[in-house]
């Protein structure tokens, strides 16, 4: 029988690196702070609201475009930033951003558009463009003198042809940690508007930001908000990824597209969690503070062990992750170091390289997620130690 022609385009999105290095970090006992999600849960006010949802009978379909206390809630949020949005035509709930991203991409692009996307990049959006039959152009961010991931503007332009449909934007970013400062977005944004580009921002760490820092939407700057779609999810901010409670903001025009997509992705998704997220976003913000305040005190914690276990680490602005060069311990491949960790000292990490194209670019960078209690944290050091 012919093979499906959907198999060769997704072949090389068949396995993870999260998947593999989980299963060792299990055979070893090791310390995992390769997976980037929390060990805690959400604020209490959160949990007692899906609670009662979940057995008040909220268990069927909610509407397609999500339940609409979720939408309104949504709608308050992004007036924080000054975006005013439709509850009802302008925003629509999904399974977490990363079928809100998928989404966006199947509705928005064809078959031999281009799509720029941001290297490293979080793993999903490789194989989001090509489920939508488009091809990704990669730009890589700039390492600075003081360590820190830069974009590159000039590649960006570099990179746009006659075909170029969307750019894909991550900040606060995943891998790096870097947050991109209003002269770079200001400069994506112009020529978003000079190329006619639509800008899909992944905006899942709005609120995990650090130190100066500042999260400054896309949407916001000059010409962009025809032309803006933006995601967020609750899962990052309010510690619940299981949840998988996603959102899309755009123009009626966007969203009614990625809907037309959306509903033959998973159609509805979260019935009885819908309306916790709602009471989240409307009275759960001063807990986020916190826990952007605890994160901040955990980066601090763990790259300070990093140091001291001998990688030069790498400056860490939002998000839950820090990178290190392996290179000061010998290594010049920080895969060769992963695969070594869980069964040499009982830590597991994740090599950068897997989140690019051009891995040789990246090889000497290893990220470490430090969204973990601090008990769990200090073990990974004391056994990282044993390195030096």
């Amino acid at each position: 029988m012919r093979e499906p022609a959907l198999v060769p385009r997704l072949r090389p999105f068949t396995s993870t690196i999260f998947a593999e290095m989980t299963a060792l970090a299990v055979k070893h006992d090791a310390v995992n702070l390769g997976q980037g999600f929390p060990d805690t849960d959400g604020p209490a006010g959160m949990l007692d609201a899906a609670k009662n949802a979940l057995f008040g009978g909220a268990n069927q379909y909610p509407p397609g475009p999500g339940r609409p206390e979720l939408r309104a809630a949504i709608a308050r949020h992004r007036l924080r930033y000054g975006t005013e949005y439709d509850p009802d035509t302008e925003i629509l709930v999904t399974a977490g951003a990363t079928e809100a991203i998928t989404a966006t991409l199947l509705a928005l692009t064809e078959p031999g558009d281009e799509v720029i996307v941001i290297e490293p990049y979080y793993d999903s959006y490789a194989a989001a463009v090509a489920m939508a039959g488009a091809e990704r152009r990669v730009v890589g961010l700039v390492e600075g003198e003081d360590g820190r991931f830069g974009l590159d503007v000039d590649g960006l332009r570099a990179a746009v042809t006659p075909r170029t449909r969307a750019v894909l934007v991550n900040s606060p970013h995943n891998p790096t940690g870097t947050v991109f400062t209003r002269a770079e977005l200001e400069a994506l944004a112009a020529l978003c508007v000079e190329h006619d580009l639509i800008a899909i921002c992944d905006e899942v760490y709005e609120h995990l930001v650090f130190d100066d820092a500042e999260h400054i939407p896309l949407v916001t700057l000059p010409g962009m908000r025809p032309r803006t779609v933006s995601i967020s999810s609750a899962g990052k901010t309010f510690n619940c990824t299981g949840w998988k409670i996603g959102w899309v903001c755009s123009t009626p025009e966007l969203v009614a597209a990625v809907k037309a997509a959306k509903q033959f992705i998973t159609f509805v998704s979260g019935g009885p969690l819908q309306p916790a997220v709602a009471h989240a976003l409307d009275h759960e913000l001063p807990w986020v503070d916190g826990l952007r305040d605890s994160l901040a005190e955990k980066r601090d914690r763990l790259s300070a062990g990093l140091a001291d276990a001998g990688f030069a680490v790498r400056p860490t602005a939002g998000t839950y992750f820090v990178c290190v060069d392996v290179r000061p311990l010998g290594f010049t491949d920080a895969a060769d170091l992963a695969w070594e960790l869980p069964g040499r000292v009982g830590v597991a990490a994740v090599p950068v390289k897997v989140f690019t194209d051009h891995p040789e670019e990246w090889k000497h960078l290893l990220r470490f997620a430090f969204c973990k209690r601090n008990e769990v944290i200090d073990e990974a050091i004391t056994r990282l130690r044993k390195l030096v």
